[in-house]
């Protein structure tokens, strides 16, 4: 579907709109506390308080003033935040609320605007097969604003998944350590050892967004398939309950494949439904990781 000039910007409009409600009412100091800075920098002394912890006392004021003075210290907050989002044919799928590039988009956006209210640079990889589009981190509400206008409008040249092929061009181009956000279906076998190359280097989350339709057939007789990605056709006789079963059973074998590569990256992995609320998973775990 092709927007209009006019429909793009009222969609950027509304996404700003949420991303920013989200971010104030919802995501206030969780994403911040969830994910650390890079370290403390001295800030000023005060007078020691009783309580205050002793390892901080500065001696040298201490004995200048004859009075005990404590150091302060601030968090040295800049982080930077890359988005590396899945554009491949079977975002497309969507048979509830949304397609799985809708959640996928908005959830973006969510990211974006929490990481520029807390002063983060971001930036955003597209890929599918190959990497379709890679725009550095930076910071400001334009930036955002450019970002959200190419996830509405990215027409990508190709439907395949290559995961491997964002993840080794995200380790090739980020030097510094920083946050990733991998959003993906995840229809792909082939990144594992990519994902721990990131994982050892980097805070990696990968967000899993899937369709019912993705987990369960629906007994609707014999279909004429076609996939997503390589555009391969096939009759499928639904009404058989040993079909269905098999379909399910490969969804949850691919679910623990993508579990446990995670696990040996040594990163998170959420799971988001496109008729579930993806708000209150993203806060759960921003919440989580404060513990």
């Amino acid at each position: 579907m092709i927007l209009t000039t006019a429909e793009i910007l009222k969609k950027v409009r509304e996404l700003e709109i949420k991303s920013k409600k989200l971010t104030r009412h919802i995501f206030t100091g969780e994403y911040h506390s969830a994910f650390k800075g890079r370290g403390m920098l001295f800030k000023e002394v005060r007078d020691y308080h009783a309580g205050d912890d002793i390892r901080f006392i500065d001696w040298n004021v201490s004995a200048r003033f004859n009075h005990p003075y404590s150091k302060v210290f601030e968090e040295e907050r800049e982080l930077t935040v890359m988005l590396m989002v899945d554009v491949s044919g079977s975002s497309l799928i969507g048979t509830t609320k949304a397609r799985k590039k809708d959640m996928i988009t908005e959830m973006a956006a969510v990211l974006a605007f929490s990481a520029i209210s807390n002063n983060d640079k971001v930036g955003l990889i597209f890929f599918n097969d190959g990497v379709e589009k890679h725009i550095p981190p930076k910071k400001g509400r334009d930036h955002v604003l450019y970002m959200v206008r190419t996830l509405l409008t990215m027409e990508p040249s190709n439907k395949g998944t290559k995961i491997g092929e964002a993840l080794r061009r995200f380790n090739n181009t980020t030097r510094q350590r920083c946050i990733a956000f991998l959003l993906s279906d995840f229809l792909d076998d082939n990144f594992g050892d990519d994902l721990k190359v990131a994982g050892k280097k980097h805070d990696l989350v990968g967000i899993k967004v899937y369709d019912k339709l993705d987990m369960e057939l629906p007994a609707a007789g014999l279909l004429d398939v076609e996939d997503a990605e390589t555009g391969r056709r096939q009759l499928v006789d639904s009404s058989d309950f040993l079909v269905r079963q098999q379909y399910q059973a490969a969804f949850f074998q691919h679910t623990n494949y993508c579990k446990s590569i995670f696990t040996s990256a040594g990163s998170d992995l959420l799971h988001i439904r496109t008729d579930e609320d993806y708000v209150k998973v993203l806060q759960k775990f921003f919440i989580g990781r404060n513990k």
